[in-house]
């Protein structure tokens, strides 16, 4: 998380922008009483995330009604990544280096224990789909070198 908060969101990669803005526009439209999936839905279809869509709006759904807490995201014009942000961001980066332990840790201080395992399952589908699309969130910024995640030390 500490990887993310608090920095540009322009610093961030494809993946880690794509995130928050989706994540900021569920929460707009769930706002503004309407369907969250119909105005992400078109990005999601342009960045090759479609089978994504149902495991993102699980996730937000699964955190908004089981969430230890009140999630806060920032407006779709704000610059800067809040920490519920950086959090989402740092869970699909835990599931990619491998790290469950860590994720299912980190869950249970978010939400109910009867939800971890649907957030769980949302969170790996979710991960399969930016895989596939050629845009998992990472956390290289434009100050660290990018990392090779199964040797876990830096590329050249």
């Amino acid at each position: 998380m500490y990887d993310f908060i608090d920095r540009p969101v322009t610093d961030l990669d494809n993946g880690g922008r794509f995130i928050v803005w989706a994540a900021r526009s569920w929460v707009k439209a769930v706002g503004e009483r309407r369907c969250p999936a119909h105005g992400i839905a078109p990005a999601f279809a342009k960045w090759n995330m479609l089978s994504g869509l149902q495991p993102f709006l699980g996730m937000m759904a699964l955190f908004n009604r089981h969430g230890l807490q009140n999630f806060e995201f920032c407006g779709l014009q704000c610059n800067h990544v809040s920490e519920h942000e950086a959090i989402i961001v740092s869970l699909l980066c835990g599931l990619q280096e491998d790290d469950p332990v860590s994720v299912r840790q980190t869950l249970e201080l978010l939400v109910s224990d009867d939800a971890i395992g649907d957030l769980l399952l949302a969170l790996n589908m979710l991960d399969k789909a930016m895989y596939a699309a050629g845009i998992r969130p990472g956390r290289e910024t434009a100050d660290t070198p990018p990392v090779d995640t199964a040797a876990k030390k830096p590329r050249p």
